[in-house]
């Protein structure tokens, strides 16, 4: 206990973690400021407005199905006027879409908080993430690189003892940060909705889908974390993770991605880290890749295909664990001096 009391003092102590936690509070503010000026509460007139164009909106949705329809079964000539159809008319099937207009779509410079509450999430997530990647990384380089690491072994010599202490330190400062600031964030735009903008729909399918986005932003944070974590101990640098951070990113997302479309790879979406990230954090992800209908469309042919969240957070887990059951056994072994 005592161990993990010195770390958590160790942690909060750096300039690094207070420069980062003061960016993140400025990047909030920023961005809560920014809309806040952004919007307004919308008088009478702009509701009932914008609440017919959303109603003529959707029937103009419903007009074009069955039109569709009505050619589809020959009841209405194809030759004028119908090649903007598509094939299926389940395609604009308003019953079937993800989404219908809603008045809000039809207020400029209103902030409704129903409707930006997940691409702000999305935001926070991100900031967060690169928080705990880079924070991860600066505790544990620090140490190593200035003799830190030797000096708590004296006290303390166990070493795979010591290292999980600051792994576990880290990762719960992390999660208790990332939770008051994900509160503070998502209220403060609430109140925003409330006084200069619309609430919106907030019935329980919201907050289902704003929870689960959360919580799965929650643990990309803390794999972020722990693999900037892990990378600096087998480099022994902070510099080594934002080498390799760096070198990932050119090298494979732009170099190999680049290097699959010209040899005609399939599904090269599949190799790509950030595919994983993004179908992990949206539930899942479907990517279209014309090569799969190259032999030919076929009517059984489909150029889509789909990564599952439950696949890609396999393949986070892997790599976050591998590096770090790798980081405990060099560490383990390696001398320190």
């Amino acid at each position: 206990m005592n161990l993990v009391r010195a770390e958590l003092e160790r942690l909060s102590a750096r300039r690094f973690v207070q420069l980062m936690v003061v960016l993140l509070v400025l990047a909030f503010a920023v961005t809560a400021a920014t809309t806040l000026a952004g919007s307004h509460k919308p008088s009478v007139s702009e509701l009932n407005s914008a609440r017919q164009q959303a109603t003529e909106a959707r029937q103009s949705m419903e007009a074009t199905f069955r039109e569709c329809l009505a050619r589809q079964g020959g009841a209405l000539p194809t030759e004028d006027g119908g090649m903007y159809l598509p094939a299926d008319c389940s395609e604009i099937d308003p019953v079937l879409q993800d989404r219908l207009p809603i008045a809000a779509d039809f207020l400029p410079g209103v902030f409704t908080f129903a409707e930006q509450a997940q691409p702000l999430l999305y935001f926070l997530i991100a900031f967060l993430v690169l928080f705990g990647f880079l924070v991860g990384a600066s505790y544990i380089g620090a140490d190593l690189t200035s003799g830190g690491v030797v000096n708590l072994l004296l006290w303390r010599p166990r070493r795979v003892t010591v290292l999980a202490a600051k792994l576990g330190t880290l990762l719960g400062t992390v999660l208790v940060l990332a939770l008051l600031a994900s509160v503070a964030y998502l209220a403060t735009f609430w109140v925003i909705g409330q006084a200069a903008g619309l609430p919106g729909r907030l019935d329980g399918d919201f907050w289902r889908s704003l929870g689960a986005v959360h919580g799965r932003g929650l643990v990309l944070v803390l794999l972020a974390s722990a693999l900037g974590f892990a990378i600096a101990t087998l480099g022994r640098h902070t510099s080594a993770a934002l080498g390799a951070f760096a070198a990932y990113a050119v090298v494979w997302e732009l170099g190999a991605r680049l290097v699959l479309e010209i040899v005609d790879a399939r599904k090269s979406d599949l190799f790509m880290l950030s595919s994983h990230i993004g179908a992990w954090l949206n539930g899942g992800a479907r990517f279209y890749d014309e090569r799969l209908c190259a032999g030919g469309p076929g009517l059984n042919c489909d150029s889509f295909y789909t990564i599952t969240w439950g696949s890609s957070l396999l393949v986070l887990l892997v790599l976050a664990g591998g590096l770090t059951a790798a980081a405990f056994a060099v560490f383990r072994r390696r001398d320190l001096i």
